[in-house]
């Protein structure tokens, strides 16, 4: 029984150095992909260093060779559009932390300047257009998803900038609306915006109750609300064909000529 013993435990002995064995092999197999993967990454970081120092104008006033190159940094983790702080060196070879300031600088501008007419909401596409005309030609043509970058990185400010999206299917079909004052939307109040967002900017109390299955009384409300409390929208009492409807018009659902 003794003999049994001492080889059972021989063997158990064994079968441990056997796993520290594995257990050794495999961590210098670890790390040696680890220092294949690092390497790999400096070359990758590198290559990027040399297209952007040699093709930094052309991702400055190019959007979609801008977005492309945005998603070869994602791909390591690096965002060149970021500040010093966040970006290092990127935003220094680049300059491109202050091309999104200066973005940031005229889309504040934009908003500010419209807010008397809109209450504070502009459509993205019209906010974009409108950025668009005060940089020019020389500034280069932007998209919107730099303008929508620009607004996350005034979130810091607490200034209420924030992007709305309106649509049933949730995946980025709908139509987004850029928020430029500090107040949130209540529930019935975005329903009203998706509705008139859908009608260029028009809704109405009945529009609201055979849509929405809306009583009388909370649509009055939340369109009340809107109007006197909040400004977003403005009230027609001439509307319809006899100019005897009464309606409301959302400056931000409409498009603007100037």
């Amino acid at each position: 029984m003794h003999r049994l013993g001492g080889a059972g435990l021989a063997a158990l002995q064994r079968q441990q150095e056997s796993l520290k064995s594995f257990d050794a092999l495999s961590n210098q197999l670890s790390n040696a992909q680890v220092d294949n993967l690092h390497a790999q990454l400096d070359q990758f970081r590198a290559a990027l260093t040399h297209f952007a120092t040699h093709h930094r104008a052309d991702i400055r006033g190019d959007p979609r060779l801008r977005r492309a190159f945005q998603q070869m940094c994602a791909s390591i983790g690096v965002d060149p559009l970021a500040g010093p702080r966040r970006g290092g060196w990127w935003e220094e070879a680049l300059g491109l932390g202050d091309w999104q300031s200066e973005l940031g600088v005229q889309i504040v501008d934009v908003c500010v300047s419209t807010r008397d007419r809109n209450g504070g909401l502009i459509e993205l596409s019209e906010l974009v257009r409108l950025v668009g005309r005060l940089r020019g030609l020389e500034g280069g043509a932007i998209t919107e998803e730099d303008v929508v970058r620009s607004i996350q990185a005034l979130k810091p400010l607490a200034a209420g900038y924030e992007v709305l999206e309106f649509g049933a299917d949730g995946a980025g079909g709908g139509k987004k609306m850029v928020r430029s004052v500090p107040k949130e939307l209540d529930e019935d109040q975005m329903v009203v915006l998706a509705v008139a967002a859908e009608q260029n900017g028009r809704v109405d109390e009945d529009l609201l109750v055979h849509r929405k299955a809306w009583t009388v009384e909370r649509a009055r409300a939340v369109l009340q609300n809107m109007l006197l409390r909040d400004g977003t929208c403005w009230l027609d009492e001439q509307d319809g064909p006899e100019g005897m409807g009464r309606a409301y018009w959302i400056p931000g659902a409409m498009q603007w000529d100037d």
